[in-house]
């Protein structure tokens, strides 16, 4: 149901940015064909006027022979393009003579002086006049190629347009699944990660304020306040491990590059994070090992603090998961050209269902302890930031093992490693 409603939401997302994308396509490209449109429309125009001019100036220089009935018409009627009319009218306003299969000019447009258009017998012509001495000399030329041409273009263009916004839909729509997708995933995570931060918190404080509750409805003994207390106390600290836990995933969601990373010592920093954890150990009866095998030490370039961090990190959850008397094991080894961090233990295992998803934030491998279900996410974030890849694979005799394996730096020189720290 979740991975429907996500589609679901993917789609609406994608189309929306589609239509979006594909209207403001319309629109840019809507405006670029009128644009070119009135361009080629006042082009052709302008091609006309310049034939009526020159007809004119050729009418101008014969008109005593015009008007005196010798008529010497030169227009090209071979000529593939519309042929110039004219027609020249004396003082008396008649037509004194007209070009052949000139349609009648009405008397409106005997004085009718700079180009422009009007219809003469049903057609659309563009006509200009001028004076002589004679009288006036009239000249039009159908606007039919102009026509023509605009509307040549337009079932281009309705052709053309059409075919781009199609494929641009398609195109928007593919590039929106998959812009969408990351972004459709963010917002799941963090809806996922404020519900699931809700509830690990609201928990706490639930038992914190039943506590108190309890323990102020009514005088008790000392005891009593004792035991109220030393809960509180237990519930305040889990609250305090998850604020904390909240706010280092949060500084490091936000920081766009990782702190400073120098050549660290992992067989080192395991070795400290060991000894922190055996007072823990000791009191679940743990047997804690952690050894260091190669021949140089094993150096990793990554910030001092995360590596002890993760280290940390792999510890609890071991010592969290491993029966009492069962033991924990860390191995350091550095093979020449990788650096690997293991950390065994003998508890329940990772069940193959729960592998792909170990490391989600607030995501518990089984019910069996009260963390919250951050640790491994802290893990994860430290391994993918400083470029180290996971294994995660079983004990022999029962157990799980985590695996980080990183490549070595290459800083530093040769040093003699062979330390397996004492066991207790």
């Amino acid at each position: 149901m979740r991975g429907a409603r996500r589609r679901d939401h993917l789609a609406r997302d994608a189309l929306r940015a589609a239509l979006i994308a594909t209207g403001v396509v319309f629109l840019v490209l809507v405006a670029l064909c009128a644009g070119v449109d009135l361009l080629v429309q006042h082009s052709l125009r302008a091609s006309l006027d310049d034939r009526l001019s020159e007809r004119m100036a050729t009418l101008q220089g014969n008109h005593d022979q015009i008007f005196a009935g010798i008529v010497r018409d030169e227009e090209d009627r071979n000529n593939l393009e519309e042929p110039v009319l004219y027609w020249a009218v004396d003082h008396g306003g008649n037509v004194v003579t007209h070009s052949a299969g000139a349609p009648p000019l009405p008397a409106a447009l005997h004085g009718v002086g700079s180009a422009r258009d009007t219809s003469l017998g049903g057609v659309e012509m563009r006509i200009s006049g001028l004076t002589v001495d004679d009288g006036r000399v009239v000249t039009a030329i159908s606007t039919a190629p102009v026509s023509r041409a605009l509307t040549s273009m337009l079932v281009a263009e309705g052709l053309f347009i059409p075919v781009v916004l199609g494929a641009v839909f398609l195109g928007a729509t593919a590039i929106g699944y998959r812009v969408a997708g990351p972004v459709e995933q963010a917002r799941q995570r963090h809806v996922a990660f404020t519900a699931d931060a809700s509830h690990e918190l609201r928990t706490p404080l639930a038992v914190i304020e039943a506590e108190t509750s309890l323990a102020l409805s009514a005088p008790r003994d000392a005891a009593a306040y004792r035991e109220a207390l030393e809960r509180v106390s237990g519930e305040s600290g889990r609250l305090r491990r998850i604020v904390d836990d909240l706010l280092w995933l949060a500084r490091f969601d936000d920081a766009p590059e990782p702190p400073h990373a120098e050549p660290v010592d992992v067989g080192q920093v395991a070795a400290e994070a060991t000894e922190r954890f055996r007072t823990m150990a000791s009191t679940r009866g743990l047997l804690l090992r952690s050894e260091v095998r190669g021949e140089r030490a094993p150096l990793v370039t990554a910030p001092a603090d995360w590596m002890d961090r993760l280290c940390g990190v792999l510890l609890d959850n071991a010592c969290k998961y491993s029966p009492p008397g069962g033991e924990v094991q860390v191995v350091v080894e550095d093979d020449g050209n990788s650096v690997a961090l293991s950390v065994r233990d003998h508890g329940p295992g990772v069940p193959a269902e729960e592998r792909t998803r170990i490391f989600d934030r607030f995501r518990r491998a089984t019910d069996s302890t009260t963390g919250a279900g951050l640790g491994l996410a802290i893990g994860d974030a430290v391994v993918r930031a400083t470029g180290g890849h996971w294994d995660l694979g079983d004990t022999p005799g029962g157990g799980a093992t985590f695996t980080v394996t990183w490549p070595r730096s290459a800083a530093g020189g040769v040093e003699a490693v062979s330390r397996t720290a004492p066991t207790h």
